[in-house]
């Protein structure tokens, strides 16, 4: 009997063991794509209420001919406004770079009202005035903080633009997932039944809902305002459109209230455009900036319970652990990690 119980204890440990090593395995290959399938995935899953409309109007027929056309739709939807303002950042670090080495470049003087912020009026004011003067000698004085500051956008810039490269190739991954969906909602059915025995379906329909909430209440909110921002600072003549806009969505997915982003843009209008094309550009910057206010309801609210600052935490953390591409990947992970959390510690609760 002993010898039995111990054949049946060395059978389940070597089974364990040749588990452990073909799950480490297939991590270590899987792990260069892992960003990418996880993308896709929340891409498909985001898109598929749309992609299901237009298949029924098609009434199932060619199916991949339809998804194909679908795929392309929404490159092209995503790669014209990204070309636009990635023309408008290269642009705008072309004509300060050649204004810099021909000495030319120029800074307008700041309004006295700078001096009147609360705590950093003074010192602001200083640096722009000084910069106002002579902007190579104030680059000279301050070298450190003028390569960090611009080596974080360029950073930031280069990791958003290879985002969006790597989102453009889930996209068409997301497209194959999208029409196999029926067999993955069941693959996921069954994984979550295995995790939590009886609600395997709620938790399939609380990932969902959580998803798509977070893609559209956030993503989807920072994007519309950043190519609206973007509208505005082209028309009002701003060399640096593209770079503001960026700046604008990063504010925006990090949870930072973009009119704080706005307000400086809007004090520098000021100084060199005319009074009224400066009133009209600052009413429709507010307004763009404010637009959160109204959409964030509207698309974060339904379906989800998730409290802001999971949210906040998981975009910020994301960024720091993931890079760009954290700042969407974050705050969903975190959602659905709050909610599983939530469910374990009161079971009776409805996910």
């Amino acid at each position: 009997m002993k010898t039995q119980d111990s054949s049946q204890a060395i059978d389940v440990y070597i089974k364990i063991v040749v588990l452990s090593v073909l799950i480490v395995a297939s991590y270590l290959i899987a792990k260069p794509f892992l960003l990418l399938i996880i993308w896709a995935i929340l891409v498909a899953v985001t898109l598929f209420p749309f992609y299901e409309k237009v298949l029924n109007l098609f009434k199932g027929k060619k199916k991949g001919l339809v998804t194909t056309l679908f795929v392309v739709a929404l490159l092209a939807i995503i790669v014209t406004p990204t070309v636009n303002i990635a023309s408008s950042v290269v642009d705008s670090s072309k004509e300060i770079i050649s204004s810099f080495n021909a000495g030319t470049i120029e800074v307008s003087p700041p309004n006295q009202s700078v001096k009147s912020w609360p705590l950093i009026g003074e010192k602001i004011f200083t640096a722009w005035n000084n910069a106002s003067i002579d902007i190579q000698g104030f680059i000279q004085k301050h070298p450190d903080e003028v390569k960090s500051s611009a080596g974080w956008f360029f950073d930031s810039f280069t990791g958003l633009i290879g985002s969006v490269f790597l989102s453009l190739i889930a996209l068409i991954i997301a497209g194959i997932f999208m029409s196999s969906a029926k067999g993955g909602y069941k693959t996921g059915l069954a994984f979550a039944e295995k995790m939590m025995t009886g609600k395997g379906e709620e938790i399939m329909s609380m990932c969902i809902n959580t998803i798509r909430s977070v893609v559209k209440g956030i993503l989807l909110v920072a994007i519309i305002q950043a190519i609206l921002a973007f509208i505005g600072f082209q028309m009002i003549g701003l060399s640096m459109a593209g770079i503001l806009a960026i700046i604008v969505m990063i504010g925006a997915i990090i949870q930072i209230p973009v009119t704080l982003i706005v307000i400086p843009i809007i004090i520098f209008v000021f100084s060199f455009a005319d009074t009224t094309p400066a009133i009209i550009f600052t009413i429709y910057i507010i307004i763009v900036s404010l637009l959160d206010n109204f959409l964030k309801p509207m698309l974060l609210a339904k379906g989800l319970e998730t409290p802001m600052i999971v949210i906040l935490i998981g975009a910020i953390g994301g960024m720091m652990f993931l890079g760009i591409l954290g700042l969407f990947i974050g705050p969903v992970i975190l959602a659905i990690s709050h909610r599983l959390y939530t469910n374990w510690v009161n079971p009776d609760a409805t996910i």
